[in-house]
């Protein structure tokens, strides 16, 4: 084994790649990439939310999130109004379109998700969920 190997940030890197080109393949087939699935995921669980709420909750620069929302809002899968509460803030929700197209694309993200749950047993995929935490909990300390 070499040093290369023993490094555990490659072969979380290497496993979070390979899940998002399953995910990638898959969504194509909805026209839509990752970044624009996990946008439409976010906001069909409320009312709304802003460009700033919308990329750290995914994780990405608001740039990438600014991105990602014009190219939605240009295929009518979400609508952009001022919010009533402050005007410097535009609020995103999902279209009936986009409603539509995110069932589709989620059915076919969740069978991603239960195909790789499905190469463990119960036990081991509570157990790699724990250590996934603990990894998380230790690296955010």
């Amino acid at each position: 084994m070499s040093a290369i190997d023993d490094r555990l940030g490659l072969v979380i890197k290497r496993a979070e790649q390979a899940l998002i080109a399953r995910k990638t393949a898959v969504l194509r087939e909805f026209g839509l990439t990752v970044p624009q699935y996990a946008a439409l995921l976010l906001l069909s669980t409320g009312d709304g939310m802003s460009a700033a709420q919308l990329a750290r909750e995914s994780l990405v620069t608001p740039q990438t999130m600014a991105t990602v929302l014009t190219n939605l809002e240009a295929k009518g899968l979400i609508e952009r109004d001022q919010s009533p509460l402050h005007q410097k803030v535009v609020v995103n929700r999902v279209t009936r379109a986009g409603a539509a197209l995110l069932t589709g694309a989620d059915a076919a993200a969740v069978r991603v998700e239960r195909s790789l749950a499905a190469a463990y047993t119960d036990t081991e995929r509570k157990q790699l969920a724990e250590l996934l935490e603990r990894a998380i909990t230790t690296l955010t300390a």
